[in-house]
């Protein structure tokens, strides 16, 4: 049974069963069009969490950009999807493909001066970047009316049902565990352990710093991509430097380094986000705020390690190699050993 559970098919058959019981929710009318898209909201949110956790928990570069990346994705696949491919559903997929693309190529040209700061002076570099994006997203009407500058993007054809979403969510998760358990996987663990170790054994840092950098802000694009089209509007102020802790929190929740950790997380965070606002009383809405911050408090005091820790689910761990049993000694052989 413990090698059936650690076979990677067996994960897709896990998957498969998820979307078969949230379907049957969606069709008997047990989820609502809210927590429909509160779900939605949770699978998206993975997706681009998933990629900072290639780069901060698996390469362990501090990074609080990622917004910035979701930001650009979103608003390159829905000026795409909008002006260029006129609802299309083929265009909704390559107007995907084209925000993570531009998203990557963005984290790869950023990363090639910043990369070299370490710690916390990456952290507020890529922070900065954040800014500019942020200030640049209120400022779009003034070269491309078209974006709304600070009114936001509106009249995205909303083509991301929740299959698209899941089946994403399912390909992203296999990707990264992928990554992860290749030699580049590995040489990006071993970046983070010990950066100098790795750089003395012949590892290349910065390419692989760079490879996580890129891969993780296309993820965040990807993510952004399908954002804009399942939610009708697309407003500078969702891809600010808040948005990038929400993502940080996820990773850091779940455990750095852990896919399942960020998988759970996500959809827990997100949950927590939405259901106080559906359980407190209006007058206390505004101080979900205080509850986040309590709850954060509580876990990183019972969890500092995070929810999974390095805990992996079977199937998105490596195999163990099997481990041969000792040849019996026969009485002969114990004689002729005397």
């Amino acid at each position: 049974m413990r090698k059936i559970v650690s076979e990677p098919w067996f994960g897709l058959v896990i998957a498969a069963a998820i979307y078969v019981a949230l379907k049957l929710a969606y069709v008997t009318g047990v989820i609502g069009p809210y927590w429909s898209l509160v779900i939605d909201q949770g699978l998206i949110m993975t997706v681009a969490a998933l990629g900072l956790n290639l780069i901060y928990g698996f390469t362990g570069q501090f990074s609080l950009g990622h917004a910035a990346f979701y930001g650009i994705g979103a608003y390159t696949a829905g000026l795409l999807s909008k002006l260029v491919f006129h609802g299309s559903y083929w265009g909704f997929v390559l107007s995907m493909l084209a925000g993570a693309a531009m998203s990557g190529l963005i984290s790869f040209l950023l990363g090639l001066p910043i990369l070299r700061l370490k710690s916390d002076y990456l952290g507020i570099a890529t922070l900065g970047f954040v800014v500019i994006v942020k200030t640049a997203l209120d400022n779009t009407d003034l070269f491309l009316p078209a974006a709304g500058g600070a009114r936001g993007l509106t009249g995205v054809p909303q083509l991301a049902s929740f299959d698209v979403i899941f089946v994403v969510l399912v390909l992203t998760v296999i990707f990264v565990r992928n990554i992860v358990l290749s030699t580049h996987g590995r040489a990006m663990v071993a970046v983070r352990e010990d950066e100098l170790a790795a750089d003395a054994v012949g590892i290349n840092t910065t390419l692989y710093k760079a490879i996580a950098f890129t891969i993780g802000g296309a993820l965040a694009g990807l993510a952004g991509g399908l954002y804009s089209a399942r939610y009708p509007l697309l407003h500078p102020s969702l891809f600010d430097f808040l948005r990038t802790f929400d993502f940080l929190l996820v990773v850091v929740l779940g455990g750095l380094g852990s896919i399942t950790g960020t998988l759970v997380a996500s959809m827990a965070w997100v949950f927590i986000l939405e259901g106080l606002r559906a359980i407190l009383p209006q007058t206390l809405v505004d101080w979900r705020g205080v509850l986040y911050a309590i709850i954060l408090i509580v876990l990183m005091i019972l969890r500092p390690q995070g929810l999974m820790g390095n805990i992996e689910l079977p199937f998105l761990a490596a195999k163990r190699p099997a481990q041969s049993r000792p040849a019996e000694v026969t009485k002969d052989a114990a004689i002729a050993d005397h």
